[in-house]
Formats: structure tokens, C-alpha cells, sequence
């Protein structure tokens, strides 16, 4: 008996182990290195120099200005993905003919697999002077800046992870019990009703997992706000380089990035307790 049972642990551990060692090299040991940094102080040619301080983490202020434009449109970008994913993600999983759902989920897939700043280049283009503001101003419309804007910035954002946001909506609402929806009909439900406690609640693991993804991606975001903002529009990932390759101040980019790994394990907790508890154990409301 004690056999068998050691066999089992020991090829459970054997199978983990390749898995176990990626993320200990990959994920823990940079971590640590971060945190180890995070806590050092900024050498005078620049770069790391040991010592046992939280100054870095004091100092976090003085980027308030990144830290507030990524907890503003972080959010806000994330809920403007689920709000055009949604009805998408609906239409392919309940309302597409089954001969078509393939092609159609190709046809969001396949811009993903572009490059991204192939496509903010795009976008670039297309919010630039002779883009849309050449073809309003034939009309009479002047004067019209989308460049530069944290609307542009928006924009980008919602273009760029659409796809990371309809995906996990897709695979809930497709596993959905037609016969649920069927209940509600025979029960003298509205179709509000039935979307609002039998569609909408179920697919929620969907939701708030497209919504993590996006958001914690968006923490961290770099290229579309440098490219679409111009650098008017600043977020933490913009600050990272600056403090990594410009300013060389080590330590203090490695108290942001900790801090960025925080607010994102926050991000994911709050998102499972809210999935859970709104979600309801898949107790749904027919009526």
C-alpha cells in the first residue's frame, strides 16, 4: 500500500518537475532578484547598488501621474473590451449558424496573430493627419486631433485585446444549457430576465477571466500608449523603460514593478471573489 502510494508521488513529482523548474527559473528567481533590487539604492554611474532600504518605495509618488493614468484606463479599456466582446461573443455562441461559428472565430483569431505594432502603426496612420482628420476636414469639420489622446489610446486598446476578451466569453456561453434557456422561456420569463439570470450569471467565469486577462496585460502596457499617446499619455509601463534604459535608476523601477505585481494579484483575487459570489454556485433566477 505505502508502495504504491510513494510510486504515485514520486511520478506526480516527476511529471510536475519540468513545469515546477520553468517557473522557479523563469518567474520566481526574477522575482526575487526584482524585490532584492527594489530595496537597494540607485548607483552613482547608475544601475544597482546593495543596501537595505524602502526610500524606492517612498518615492512611488513622485510617478503618480503614471500609476493614475493606468488605474483610470487600464479599467475603463478592459470595459470597453467586454462591452464590444460581449455581444460578439454571444452571437457566435448562441446565434451563428453552426456552420459558420469556425470561420467566424478565425476571422477575429487571425489579426491576433499579426504583429502589434504592425496594427498601432496602423492606427497611427489611420488617427494622423491624413487619416480620418484629412477625410473630415473635406467636409467641413477642421481642427480635429485624434492622435496624441487618451481616446486614440482607448481605441488601441480595445483594437489590440479584443480577441484575449471574447474568447473566454465564447467558451462559457457556448457550454451553456440551451435547455436552461428553454426553462426560462416556458417559466414566463422575459428575454431580459432570462439574459440578466440565466445567460449573463453563467457566463460570468467567462467574463470576469477575459476581463482579468485584458486588465492585467494593460497594467503593464508599453508600446500602444508610447505609439498612439505620444507620450502625453503615460503609464507604468512607459515609466519601466524610462527608469530602466534612460534613467538607470534600478532600484526605483524595481519598487514600481513590485508594486505592479501586487495590483495585479489583487486584480485577480477580486475578480475570482466576484465571479464566485455573483455567479451564485450556478444558482440562477428564472423569473
Amino acid at each position: 500500500m505505502r508502495g504504491n502510494l510513494f510510486r504515485k508521488t514520486f511520478l506526480t513529482a516527476l511529471l510536475l518537475a519540468p513545469a515546477t523548474l520553468w517557473l522557479v527559473v523563469f518567474l520566481v528567481l526574477p522575482f526575487i532578484a526584482i524585490a532584492i533590487f527594489s530595496v537597494g539604492e540607485r548607483a552613482p554611474e547608475g544601475g544597482y547598488q546593495a543596501a537595505l532600504t524602502f526610500t524606492q518605495y517612498a518615492n512611488l509618488p513622485a510617478r503618480a501621474t503614471a500609476f493614475w493614468n493606468t488605474m483610470l484606463l487600464a479599467p475603463v479599456g478592459a470595459l470597453a473590451c467586454l462591452l464590444v466582446a460581449y455581444p460578439v461573443a454571444y452571437y457566435l455562441a448562441l446565434r451563428a449558424p453552426q456552420r459558420w461559428r469556425l470561420i467566424l472565430l478565425a476571422l477575429i483569431v487571425i489579426p491576433f496573430w499579426t504583429s502589434l505594432l504592425m496594427r498601432t502603426y496602423a492606427w497611427m496612420y489611420i488617427l494622423g493627419g491624413r487619416g480620418i482628420p484629412a477625410l473630415l476636414a473635406y467636409v467641413g469639420i477642421e481642427d480635429l486631433r485624434l492622435i496624441n489622446t487618451p481616446g486614440a489610446v482607448l481605441l488601441g486598446i480595445v483594437y489590440g485585446y479584443l480577441p484575449l476578451m471574447i474568447l473566454p466569453i465564447y467558451v462559457s456561453l457556448e457550454r451553456l444549457d440551451r435547455r436552461l434557456l428553454e426553462a426560462s422561456a416556458d417559466l414566463g420569463a422575459t428575454p431580459l430576465s432570462t439574459f440578466l439570470g440565466v445567460t449573463l450569471r453563467l457566463s460570468l467565469p467567462g467574463v470576469m477571466t477575459g476581463f482579468s486577462l485584458v486588465m492585467i496585460l494593460l497594467l503593464g502596457e508599453y508600446l500602444i500608449p508610447t505609439l498612439l499617446g505620444g507620450g502625453k499619455v503615460f503609464f507604468i509601463g512607459n515609466a519601466l523603460v524610462d527608469l530602466f534604459l534612460q534613467s538607470r535608476n534600478w532600484p526605483f523601477g524595481s519598487a514600481i514593478a513590485i508594486t505592479l505585481v501586487l495590483v495585479s494579484v489583487v486584480v485577480l483575487v477580486v475578480a475570482n471573489r466576484i465571479s464566485t459570489r455573483l455567479s451564485g454556485a450556478r444558482r440562477v433566477d428564472l423569473i
